[in-house]
């Protein structure tokens, strides 16, 4: 058989471009709209002005700040569905939802101010972030990819 027209290589060579496209689609696209929000949006806050460099998940962001770098940011007042850790595959595309949603918000917001709340158990600094003058919290609780949460104990997402 002629090397390239064997059955292997051709099912090898499209599995490699699906591969491809499927590697660019989950890491590339949010990589580059992410990129997209740090250029043109600043977040001012009551400790510095700080950019918001990738949307984690729905509410997680990492930030980098003048002065003090990149941080991981737990957003407060609302929880999401765990895109790292979900209990079911409903709560996977819950969570890519809200994680989009996310970025949506941000992307469309015209003034972004945060305020600092203290840290949780894993080292992320709480902010609370108001976009255009909105808590983010009840901007994402009314879009329906949240629901409230005061820092009580997380309820799970399977049974939506």
């Amino acid at each position: 058989m002629v090397r390239g027209f064997s059955r292997r290589g051709r099912w090898s060579r499209l599995f490699n471009r699906i591969a491809f496209w499927l590697f660019l689609v989950a890491f590339g696209v949010p990589f580059f709209a992410d990129l997209g929000n740090a250029a043109l949006h600043q977040v001012n806050g009551d400790d510095g002005d700080c950019r918001i460099v990738s949307v984690i998940d729905g509410d997680t962001l990492s930030m980098w700040c003048a002065g003090q770098g990149i941080s991981r940011v737990r957003l407060t007042g609302f929880d999401t569905p765990e895109k790292f850790s979900p209990q079911c595959m409903s709560e996977v595309i819950a969570a890519e939802r809200a994680t989009w949603a996310l970025r949506r918000i941000v992307y469309s917001a015209t003034v972004l101010q945060y305020f600092t709340t203290g840290t949780d158990k894993y080292g992320r600094r709480l902010r609370a972030i108001d976009i255009d003058g909105k808590p983010l919290a009840s901007l994402m609780i009314a879009a329906g990819h949240a629901r409230a949460n005061k820092g009580e104990r997380r309820l799970g997402w399977c049974d939506r």
